[in-house]
């Protein structure tokens, strides 16, 4: 089998291929995308189809054709189209998770030691990613299968592993939520580190959101298994009718007759009908309610001559040009000012005249701004200052 040789010749081969691969990704539920389909897309060129094949990008089996699972999977992984749960996926991260905390212990190492953290940094965040996309294909999967499946069994048994699925992810998250507790492990006490700490605290808002919604996914399989039970013991009950009426049964083993004689459900009584009467402002104002009355007066032919209202004149007062001055502040300026002087910058943004009332903290935040931007022409020093309980660094001009 042909393999790339680099990730250009696969993102080349891919893009040469697009046309052919999007239809067959639309078509992927479908087993028979025939070769001559795929010709007319390339232009009826078979060397471009047999060098996706020659690569497995897509395979062929006769003269249908179909995209390889491998690249399959990662179309559908990326586009978020996949059906299928897969919590294995998440344990596997788990486990992944801990081994590298314990080589994280064991090695003394420091550049070592920063790799096996940066591991566990990328596989924690990819554990809230996956978690969160099952979810959301849990919840749609339960949808389609209440809604398409036409098998009363078949339905009740798929909504009954879908639910073992929930309590799975449950399960996952209970096990990840117990090992990123900073009262169960050490390694989040000990490894500190900045980004870890945001990985972590992003994952537990994941988590949460993802648990809320199994709650009203769980809550909402019960509804469906109920209305599943009710729907089928209705058919079957159906099905013995009609069995027996077709029997010529019906009337001589059941009760049918008496129970329909005394049934006064709405259902067998005709639809009522209720007068509806207009508003006249409704009739004086709405559009459609004029084209109604223009067409019924034509049926009736009425010499009657029906015109719209005339709306007032519209006042002067709204058409006169209202102007709004605000006061911005020109960093720019506040910098050539700073740069000519000799003070820190804080105490220079702190005594600036603006042109307009400045609060102290919105000096501060000016001061933030113009470090972000200017850095480059300001010296800034390893001295800190502290003033209203805010410390800040010591920052002279070049």
């Amino acid at each position: 089998m042909n393999t790339f040789s680099n990730i250009k010749e696969l993102l080349r081969a891919l893009n040469d291929g697009r046309d052919l691969l999007t239809e067959m990704f639309k078509k992927r539920k479908s087993a028979d995308y025939k070769y001559e389909y795929a010709l007319d897309l390339i232009e009826h060129n078979e060397n471009r189809i047999q060098y996706l094949i020659d690569r497995s990008v897509i395979r062929q089996n006769g003269n249908n054709l179909e995209i390889d699972d491998l690249y399959l999977q990662f179309f559908e992984q990326v586009l978020e189209a996949n059906e299928e749960i897969n919590t294995s996926y998440i344990n596997e991260n788990l486990e992944k998770v801990k081994q590298n905390i314990d080589y994280y212990f064991n090695e003394h190492n420091e550049q070592r030691k920063y790799e096996y953290l940066r591991v566990i940094k990328n596989t924690l965040r990819k554990i809230g990613v996956i978690t969160l996309r099952n979810v959301v294909d849990l919840k749609r999967n339960i949808d389609n299968t209440f809604k398409s499946e036409p098998t009363f069994k078949n339905k009740k048994a798929k909504l009954i592993n879908l639910d073992n699925k929930r309590k799975d992810i449950t399960k996952l998250i209970e096990q990840t939520e117990s090992l990123i507790s900073e009262d169960d492990i050490t390694f989040f006490k000990t490894a500190i580190d900045e980004e870890l700490n945001r990985i972590i605290v992003q994952l537990k808002l994941q988590l949460q959101k993802c648990t809320h919604n199994l709650i009203e996914i769980e809550r909402q399989v019960i509804n469906f298994l109920n209305q599943i039970q009710q729907q089928s013991g209705v058919v079957e009950k159906l099905r013995q009718i009609k069995y027996l009426k077709d029997q010529f049964r019906l009337e001589a083993e059941t009760d049918i007759k008496q129970v329909i004689s005394i049934n006064n459900s709405v259902i067998f009584e005709p639809n009522p009908s209720y007068p509806l009467k207009l508003s006249l402002e409704y009739l004086q104002t709405s559009e459609e309610a004029f084209a109604s009355i223009k067409k019924i007066a034509q049926r009736q032919k009425s010499g009657i001559k029906l015109s719209q209202p005339v709306a007032d004149k519209i006042s002067d007062e709204y058409l006169e040009t209202q102007i709004e001055e605000e006061i911005q502040i020109n960093l720019e300026e506040v910098k050539n000012g700073f740069v000519a002087g000799s003070y820190n910058l804080f105490d220079f943004v702190m005594n600036y005249k603006f042109g307009k009332k400045v609060t102290f903290d919105e000096r501060v935040t000016i001061y933030c701004q113009m470090v972000s931007q200017y850095e480059t022409v300001f010296e800034i020093t390893e001295q800190y200052s502290k003033k209203e309980e805010i410390e800040f660094a010591m920052i002279y001009p070049k």
